[in-house]
């Protein structure tokens, strides 16, 4: 698939601007968990961030070939800086408010969030409820003409400290989806509370919370379309942080191929560099097929989204191969590396612990095979 010129300049200015402000300090990062909302404002400055949303509510204009492409930059050399600043703040809250806001929704909060003014949280998930967003419990009910939200959500990213939180509710339980709705949540707002998500495998400078709704009240000019869309915003959402993430994994695949590549020209058992042996050259090899197919079938997706095609096959196929692949990638990088690769100086055990992350969150690499069958099929497994 060949990239036009502005999407190569995108592309190039992206890796160059991760080797430079994010590879230096994602060990330091991921050690002491410290959220990069200082590297979304850079990000900005240089140009990178906005994603593919329209200049007039603060967006770049891109593409959603040149976002992916950002995306596998910046998630190559950390994945938790990615899911912070970009498939949470820009795929998933931006998504949510663009596809579904009015125009005074637009206007009033996208700017803020597509300059990283503002954090975003995408609260859906909670204790009970994963893999089957339309069975949410958190509740919203009318009270003196305003709505009032009870509950809890889990396992929500950026959760602890975002300004704004895109938060999914059930207006009349046991409808399912079509009593869902989506409401834009100020961080202080009263009988709101949060509380730290610690101890992940990895992602570990992604900030994760639990949230704890106590009679929060929200206007009606908080509620994103109307009640019963919450369910399709979320599909919204989800379908375009589903391509983000694939992204992401690309890169960490691209990132392992790299130091595989490298470590195995400079280390030297029985007299010549371990890349001279047909077991390591087997595992690069691998390596490199997969993490190509993988990019092909992100930008096969990306192209889907921005030719207005029907995008959700492919998003999911992205999405399921892609992680995985970066899992067996960061894996085999483990083993490239031998006793090295099993240290933190060298990354690439990070590498692993992340990818495995970014093969659950947005739907699991079984939900997405669900989807990809389901479109081809015509038959729904849930």
């Amino acid at each position: 698939m060949e990239l036009n010129e502005a999407q190569r300049i995108v592309y190039q200015t992206a890796r160059r601007f991760a080797a430079e402000h994010i590879a230096p300090q994602a060990r330091q990062r991921s050690e002491d968990e410290t959220f990069p909302i200082d590297v979304m404002r850079r990000l900005v400055e240089a140009g990178l961030y906005g994603g593919p949303f329209p200049e007039e509510y603060g967006g770049a204009g891109i593409d959603n070939v040149s976002y992916a492409l950002i995306c596998e930059a910046i998630g190559g050399a950390s994945p938790s800086v990615f899911t912070s600043a970009l498939t949470v703040q820009l795929s998933l809250v931006g998504t949510s408010i663009y596809a579904y806001g009015n125009e005074e929704q637009r206007r009033r909060w996208l700017p803020e969030v597509l300059s990283g003014r503002l954090v975003g949280a995408f609260a859906l998930s909670e204790p009970n409820v994963g893999s089957d967003p339309a069975s949410v419990e958190l509740t919203a009910r009318r009270a003196n003409g305003r709505w009032e939200l009870s509950g809890s959500k889990f396992w929500t990213s950026n959760g602890a400290l975002a300004d704004l939180i895109v938060v999914f509710a059930q207006t009349e339980p046991g409808t399912r989806h079509r009593g869902m709705a989506a409401f834009v949540v100020d961080g202080n707002s009263a009988g709101l509370s949060r509380q730290a998500i610690k101890g992940k495998l990895g992602l570990h400078a992604s900030n994760l919370a639990a949230l704890y709704f106590d009679g929060v009240i929200v206007d009606d000019d908080r509620l994103l379309g109307k009640v019963g869309d919450g369910f399709r915003v979320a599909q919204a959402a989800l379908e375009s942080g589903r391509l983000s993430t694939a992204a992401c994994a690309v890169g960490i695949a691209q990132a392992c191929l790299d130091m595989c590549v490298e470590y195995a020209r400079e280390r030297k058992q029985w007299g010549k560099a371990i890349g001279g042996h047909q077991l390591v050259q087997e595992l690069i090899a691998d390596m490199a097929i997969e993490c190509e197919a993988a990019r092909l079938l992100t930008l096969r997706a990306a192209r889907a989204r921005d030719l207005g095609e029907g995008a959700t096959r492919w998003v999911a196929m992205a999405k399921a191969f892609a992680t995985e692949a970066a899992v067996r990638a960061a894996r085999n990088a483990i083993a490239v590396h031998g006793g090295a690769g099993y240290l933190s100086e060298r990354m690439v055990e990070g590498y692993l612990r992340d990818s495995i992350g970014l093969s659950l969150y947005e739907g699991t690499t079984q939900i997405q095979k669900l989807l990809v069958a389901r479109e081809l099929l015509g038959i729904s497994a849930f």
